[in-house]
């Protein structure tokens, strides 16, 4: 028993008494014998232990007094001390309060039995056995063998924790290379399961257990850093939750179970009691924030979506499923409004009642989500949308709780939890509920959303969530499971490849990959010193339009400062692959010959199985036909029309646009960055984020500046449907959620109207910043003759963050097909068409049993490159595969009347036609700063190196390009002047002032120099004298066995003009040696002098010379 504050000392066992009959009421020292050598002065251990006790309090009193004595030596204010004395306050009462519960919850657990039976009015006897719990089961059976393990489970957690954990935090950093631990003991309390509930019937192949657990222990564990003399620790802790155990799959052989699966439902709550240097996490502010990072870590760990999986059979299959199984369903949880809240605004010390602002918090396991803020209403009107997956039924709970908002301390309104198994059983869920703690209602409507893996089912979802109001996002249509397994032959990290304020040697690199899908990006786990690594993780992403979104995959290493790898993959592959999953090897980029990428890759559809569903049945939407229709050879060949020779679209076929969105810059963006808990004030990592017609762009993200400049176009599809508005907004990108930064909004209508709007726009619903955009609509021309000036303006005013300018719109109609083949086994078929242009492509609706369907439908392309880019059309039937296919290359639409092809197009089968409508539009710039001409051409449209006539007179400038002065006038003859011995390089050379940038182009050469047996591997060299440095050079891809090698890339320096004027520009065209070399052999070069070369020229071509004569124009 603990003695009280009062009692003195408490006396070793050698001193207490050892016969009962001694008189307890004489002091200690009656029973001790004086020493003869004391001069009669009694002394014994109990006073030498009262005055070591003085001693020792008077010297911690002096100890408090030294950093009073510190403070004013070095002139400190009085207010240093009394913040001091504080912090000790305020980490003395939060340890005290640890200490307390900790000592209340052991006493708990240590008289449990011993309560139960005095609420029970049953002293000291079991329950019969006709007392049952039918929810919850008791296990004392299972506490006893825990207990009895406990031990055995100490001595394998010190041997893990020594031979695994400890050298691989030595090993993670050269700082804790002395990092031990000294001391690991799980203490006697083992952890008590208080309950079991087991859900029988779920499903037959899996045993689903639900342990309520209990901890409350006296662990210790220690660990020391000796080289920099620090300690630290763990003595005590509490850890309480439901861990749901899952044993799967079950097999028809021992063990009878294939693996075990556990995590927590929800977030366990967890109390840690510190010592050593961890006790300044104590401190107030620091106590929560630590246990909030420790609970994520756990959350990390055990918390849904991640589980713990331990195989018990060897080579189990499909382990990343059961590590990360596919959500069971979505839920699509509108929260629209509450009423009669409580008000908990008070004024005038109270003598005044206002109202309250509330807003609310939505959870759902680790996913949580917070609604705007309502100012001054008791009947709030929210309106907003969210998205959460469900991964157990039954077990998660959705949480909403409401809050008053308030500068200091946020007031509780209420709170309601609802099972999720409710929601999968009612499909559809609109309801008020009431609000526990508080009073009022929260109106609610909630949506399950099953996965399909019907892709037929996509186009259905798309439109019915065209119709759909929903924010602050879109609603989406698809999710993405991407289980990331591992890498093989990274490259090696040398020290070339770092830029050059890092300092690094060749090593093996530490990998991790980031997956993004437009702004939102997860990161993977580094896994360190390897080029081979195993990650073995799930990542899970909500698609809105998977026909156009890309995942974008980067391999770096774990200071993200070297990219080892990137992979782009458009998701429209899915939709086409079998089941929707991709499982394969993926190629990387930008990295080595052998870099490659192991992903499996599932998406399903989010389909709302509803009878109050219905979805529209309007053009272009499956369902939309009548069914009279779907055969239109039905009846005589007296009562079948005429077969027509040409389509007949509607009026508002090939109307449309293009916008050309140039997002340029921002000013005054408001500070989102804090650091040390908000004390330290930093800046944004601002980017935009544009919606427009149902598609959405992102920029790149511009690092710590608050007036960044992003210099990105975007293009996109329009038309004239009045309404429209582009929506922008700029975010702050952080790990785990982007702040808000400011949004704008610009009515299409004006752009479309005035063709051109360049403004600077005011941010909405924040304090400050502005937005520059340049708006631009282009209008397709059906003439060839503009081409080639608009490949060669979009190629100057190619951004270097951009994708490549579009140079044409292709619209096509499709009507119908006639005479398809019928497979054999099969009596109908439901015809549908896929037609892909490069990574996009649009699928029609399919025709119920039919050989002959009719779909007048239309879809629109992008192309960047008519002359070698293809329309590629396949018709399929519903579960028969391909019945023909048609390749059109769109330099036929080149040389077309009107750029248009109106007729039927024989597939490659041999069976069955097509009649199509294929119509291209060139898109002309008028403000890109380059003034350009129109004239015929009398040559084809593969000549694209005619030498331009540079006009001595004055150019048309605009804003977006003041400086840029090139007239790209065309001249008749196709013939070009004759190339010198060497070869010749084409470039483009000018000074873009209002980017303070030299810009260069390196296009291509021509007639180069065979010196052996084969051609070169070509490749252009570009360094800026007189510097010499890797700073100033830049190198261009390189080419296989082409002595006429086609680059067309952009190089940028950042310098002023006079500087510029100063340098000398070093043009080398070389080759690889052989493949094992590493020398370059020298085609040719040419060398620039700046000072005497017009910047504002734009393309010329030049002769190459050997090392000796630095050539000329």
């Amino acid at each position: 028993m603990e003695r009280s504050p009062g009692e003195g000392p408490s006396p070793s066992p050698m001193d207490q008494p050892s016969a009962p009959s001694d008189p307890t009421d004489q002091p200690p020292a009656a029973h001790a014998k004086p020493d003869p050598g004391s001069g009669g002065q009694p002394a014994g251990p109990g006073a030498a232990g009262e005055a070591l006790a003085v001693l020792t309090s008077f010297g911690r009193r002096l100890l408090v007094l030294i950093p009073v004595y510190l403070a004013g030596a070095v002139g400190l204010s009085v207010g240093f001390v009394l913040f001091g004395l504080a912090l000790y306050l305020g980490w003395r009462r939060v340890r005290d309060e640890k200490e307390r519960s900790l000592r209340a919850a052991r006493q708990l657990l240590d008289d449990e039995e011993q309560l139960t039976a005095k609420t029970l009015y049953m002293s000291h006897r079991e329950l019969p056995a006709w007392v049952s719990f039918p929810d919850v089961e008791k296990a004392e059976w299972l506490n006893k063998i825990v207990a009895q393990v406990w031990p055995f489970l100490g001595q394998y957690m010190e041997k893990l924790l020594a031979e695994t954990v400890a050298p691989a935090v030595r090993g993670s950093n050269p700082h804790l290379q002395t990092f031990t631990f000294t001391r690991v003991e799980l203490g006697e309390k083992p952890l008590r399961i208080i309950g079991v509930k087991v859900h029988p019937g779920q499903r037959k192949e899996q045993i689903l257990l639900d342990l309520n657990i209990s901890y409350v222990g006296d662990v210790q564990i220690d660990v020391e850093v000796k080289k920099y003399f620090c300690k630290a620790g763990v003595k005590g802790m509490q850890l309480h939750g439901v861990l749901r155990v899952i044993l799967e799959p079950l097999i028809g052989d021992l063990p009878f179970v294939g693996a075990v699966s556990m995590f927590f439902i929800r977030r366990p709550t967890l109390d840690i009691n510190w010592t050593g240097m961890t006790n300044l996490l104590d401190i107030p502010g620091l106590s929560s924030l630590s246990d909030t990072m420790i609970m994520d870590s756990i959350a990390a760990f055990l918390v849904l979506p991640n589980r713990l999986l331990v195989p018990l059979v060897p080579d189990l299959q499909d382990v990343a499923q059961l590590r990360s199984p596919l959500p069971r369903g979505i839920i699509r949880i509108h929260l629209l409004a509450a009423r009669g809240l409580s008000s908990k605004d008070k004024y005038v010390k109270g003598l005044i009642e206002g109202k309250s602002d509330p807003y609310a918090l939505v959870r759902l396991g680790t996913q949580t989500f917070c609604s705007r803020v309502i100012d001054e209403e008791l009947n709030p009107q929210w309106g907003e949308t969210y998205e959460v997956m469900v991964h157990e039924v039954p077990g998660q709970e959705i949480e909403v709780e409401v809050f008053d908002k308030d500068p200091d301390k946020d007031d509780f309104l209420g709170r309601m939890k609802l099972d999720v198994g409710k929601v999968l059983q009612a499909s559809v869920l609109d309801d008020w509920f009431p609000l526990q703690g508080g009073q009022g209602q929260v109106h609610l409507r909630l949506e399950w959303l099953s996965l399909l893996s019907d892709a037929e089912k996509l186009e259905q979802v798309l439109q019915w969530n065209w119709g759909v109001s929903s924010r602050p996002d879109p609603p989406s249509a698809a999710i993405l499971v991407v289980y990331l397994d591992r890498a093989q032959d990274l490259p090696m990290v040398t020290s070339e490849l770092y830029p050059p304020q890092l300092k690094k040697g060749n090593k093996e690199p530490n990998p991790m990959v980031q997956l993004s899908i437009q702004d939102v990006t997860q990161e993977s786990k580094a896994v360190y010193s390897t080029n081979c690594p195993v990650w073995e993780e799930a990542f899970r992403f909500f698609l809105q339009d998977p026909q156009s979104q890309e995942l974008d995959v980067q391999v770096k290493d774990d200071s993200r400062a070297l990219t080892l790898g990137a992979l782009t993959l458009p998701l429209a592959r899915l939709l086409t692959a079998p089941e929707l999953i991709l499982d394969q090897w993926f190629q990387l980029s930008s990295s080595g010959p052998n870099s490659r990428l192991y992903m499996k890759l599932v998406m399903r559809i989010l389909y709302l199985d509803s009878s109050e569903i219905c979805f529209p049945t309007v053009p272009g939407c499956p369902g939309a036909w009548d069914v009279d229709s779907e055969n239109p050879q039905r009846g005589s060949s007296v009562d079948a029309p005429p077969r027509p020779c040409h389509t007949t679209p509607d009026s508002q076929f090939g109307t449309e646009h293009v916008l050309r969105i140039h997002v340029l810059e921002a000013q005054d963006l408001i500070a989102k960055d804090r650091f040390l808990g908000g004390l330290v004030k930093g800046k944004s990592d601002p980017y935009v984020k544009l919606k427009l017609a149902g598609r959405s762009f992102r920029s790149h993200v511009v690092r710590e500046d608050l007036n960044p400049r992003w210099n990105e176009v975007f293009e996109v599809i329009v038309t004239s449907v009045p309404g429209q508005e582009l929506e922008v907004e700029v975010f702050d990108k952080d790990l785990d959620k982007d702040d808000f930064l400011g949004r704008c909004k610009v009515r299409l209508t004006t752009v479309l109207n005035s063709g051109f709007l360049d403004e600077w726009l005011t941010l909405e619903d924040v304090p400050s910043g502005r937005l520059h955009l340049r708006l631009e609509r282009l209008t397709p021309r059906p003439t060839a003759a503009e081409l080639e000036e608009v490949l060669q303006v979009n190629s100057l005013i190619q951004t270097q963050k951009s994708a490549e300018l579009a140079a044409a719109l292709l619209s096509i109609y499709m009507e119908r097909a006639e005479d398809l083949p019928l497979r054999k086994g099969t009596k109908h078929l439901s015809p549908y068409a896929t037609l892909t242009v490069g990574d996009s492509s649009h699928k029609t609706k399919t025709i119920s049993q039919t050989s002959a369907p009719v779909w007048d439908e239309s879809a629109s392309f992008l192309i960047r490159k008519p002359h070698t880019e293809s329309l590629e059309l396949q018709v399929r039937g519903e579960g028969t595969g391909v019945l023909g296919s048609l390749s059109l290359p769109l330099s036929e639409l080149l040389v077309a009347d009107q750029l248009c092809l109106d007729r039927w197009f024989t597939l490659s089968s041999g069976q069955g036609q097509v009649l199509l409508r294929a119509q291209l539009g060139i898109l002309v710039s008028q403000h890109s700063g380059v003034e350009a001409h129109s004239h015929s051409y009398s040559h084809s449209s593969s000549s694209l190196s005619e030498e331009p006539e540079l006009s001595g007179g004055p150019p048309h400038i605009t804003s977006s390009a003041p400086e840029l002065r090139q007239r790209l006038t065309h001249v008749d003859s196709p013939l070009e002047a004759p190339a010198g011995p060497l070869g010749q390089v084409k470039l483009t050379l000018w000074y873009y002032s209002e980017e303070r940038k030299l810009v260069s182009i390196v296009h291509g050469c021509r007639s180069l120099r065979q010196n052996g047996r084969d051609p070169p591997d070509p490749y252009v060299s570009l360094l800026l004298l007189p510097d010499k440095n890797r700073g100033t050079k830049r190198r261009t891809s390189q080419k296989k066995r082409t002595l006429s090698p086609e680059f067309n890339e952009r190089f940028e320096w950042e310098l002023p003009l006079d500087e510029a004027q100063r340098r000398k520009l070093d043009v080398s065209v070389k080759s690889n040696s052989s493949f094992m070399s590493r020398e370059r052999e020298l085609l040719g070069k040419v060398q620039l002098d700046l000072a005497e070369t017009d910047l504002s020229q734009g393309v010329a071509r030049y002769d190459l010379m050997d090392n000796k004569d630095k050539g000329s124009s």
